[in-house]
């Protein structure tokens, strides 16, 4: 495996990843409510404690996103 590989396999995780994370966010902005009424039928659970648990998810999700799929495809660009 070369650095080359590496760059192409972390170039396309952040680009899936975050493309998966602007989605989201995107779908509790736009329609909070069609997002909250979905995951209601799953999980029943108050409109307050959803509201906090998709921002700590999503928060979590930023974090790892930055931390596994950005930092390393950035270091790998300059050592490349």
């Amino acid at each position: 495996m070369n650095i080359e590989m590496l760059q192409s396999f972390f170039m396309w995780c952040t680009i899936l990843n975050g493309s998966l994370l602007v989605f989201w966010i995107g779908a509790c902005v736009i329609a909070p409510d069609a997002v909250y009424r979905t995951q209601h039928k799953f999980f029943p659970i108050s409109k307050d404690v959803f509201t906090i648990a998709i921002y700590c998810f999503l928060g979590l999700f930023k974090l790892m996103f930055l931390v596994f799929n950005l930092v390393p495809y950035i270091a790998l660009l300059m050592i490349g």
